[in-house]
């Protein structure tokens, strides 16, 4: 039998490659960062450039376009999951994370929503991207998120010191910073990793 000549110095290098392929896969393709991050960097512009230009009673509506990346995103992790053969413990985590991440972000929306609380709803956006962003570049060892997710609460405490409105230009700086930017890095070590 084979497991008979497999060495402590096999299962070693058997565990090692195991892990290794677990990081190569759940740090993905970074499709999800670029979508969310050029979405939200869009959005964030888009609804600063209709304020100063009065070109729209409801500048905020853009933002109803996330609504259908939720939907897409839904979608695109059903097709990826059916295609998973194993999951590991470090996606099930960043998964938890991200999806924590979409309840706060529920919470805070619906609490503000009640509270006319709207003057500081940047700085709590940015310290809210910035946890999931850091913690998965925890779990991934990938210091570019890391970085993102620091950069996002330097910018939530920036804008407690700016006017509002301004806020969207620092949302839309987190998202290269945190997502655009992670995003692509993650898209060329997965090819590298990948070829």
């Amino acid at each position: 039998m084979q497991s008979e000549n497999f060495s402590p110095t096999d299962s070693l290098q058997l565990i090692n490659n195991m892990i290794n392929q677990a990081k190569n896969r759940f740090s993905e393709n970074g499709f999800l960062y670029l979508l969310w991050g050029w979405l939200i960097l869009f959005c964030s512009l888009g609804q600063f450039i209709m304020m100063q230009l009065h070109l729209f009673k409801h500048p905020e509506m853009v933002w109803m376009s996330t609504w259908l990346a939720a939907i897409f995103q839904i979608i695109y992790l059903v097709k990826t999951k059916k295609k998973e053969i194993v999951k590991t413990y470090s996606e099930n985590i960043i998964n938890y994370i991200w999806v924590s991440f979409g309840v706060c972000m529920f919470i805070l929306a619906f609490t503000l929503g009640k509270t006319q609380g709207w003057d500081i709803v940047y700085a709590l956006f940015l310290m809210l991207y910035g946890t999931p962003t850091f913690l998965s570049g925890v779990v991934m060892q990938f210091k570019p998120l890391k970085i993102g997710g620091i950069v996002c609460w330097v910018l939530a405490i920036v804008a407690t010191l700016i006017a509002p409105v301004y806020g969207l230009l620092l949302l839309a700086a987190a998202m290269v910073a945190a997502w655009i930017v992670p995003g692509y890095l993650l898209r060329k070590k997965f090819k590298n990793q990948n070829n």
